[in-house]
């Protein structure tokens, strides 16, 4: 595959990631501020299931095409611009793996005839909370690639 091709997935799975992160937490919220359960629930399932059908692909085609761009191109691990985005990956990956876990236990927690809305506030507290740092550190990998700064 050559450069072009996997710098263009590379962008099309960042939007995709990026995207489908911005607007599930949008409705998310939308939804849970709304106080009808019913909504919520139905946005709860449909945002575990849109991670599941876009995000997850992405997440795995990142770093794919990134390993393979720095190997066509001859990028070293050890351009700083290259290594803080590879950190801010890390860390968006480290806020994205519990916020997963944390969308289907609220999803599943709705399901219920009298979901413990306590709970599901809780949760979802830090469901934003991971995802404020998740969102800034895609904006930062962003910049990273387009300015290749240090």
């Amino acid at each position: 595959m050559d450069y072009m091709t996997l710098k263009l997935i590379h962008i099309l799975s960042s939007t995709i990631l990026f995207g489908t992160g911005l607007g599930t937490a949008f409705y998310m919220w939308r939804a849970q501020l709304s106080g009808d359960l019913s909504t919520f629930r139905i946005v709860a399932k449909n945002v575990v299931l849109a991670d599941w059908i876009f995000t997850t692909p992405a997440v795995i085609i990142q770093p794919l095409t990134g390993i393979g761009m720095m190997y066509l191109a001859g990028f070293s691990w050890q351009q700083p611009w290259l290594f803080w985005s590879i950190c801010l990956f890390i860390l968006v990956g480290a806020c994205w793996l519990p916020v997963v876990f944390i969308q289907i236990k609220v999803a599943k927690l709705l399901e219920s005839d009298q979901p413990d809305l306590q709970r599901i506030k809780r949760l979802m507290f830090c469901w934003y909370s991971l995802g404020v740092p998740a969102f800034l550190g895609v904006i930062g990998i962003f910049y990273l690639m387009v300015s290749k700064a240090a």
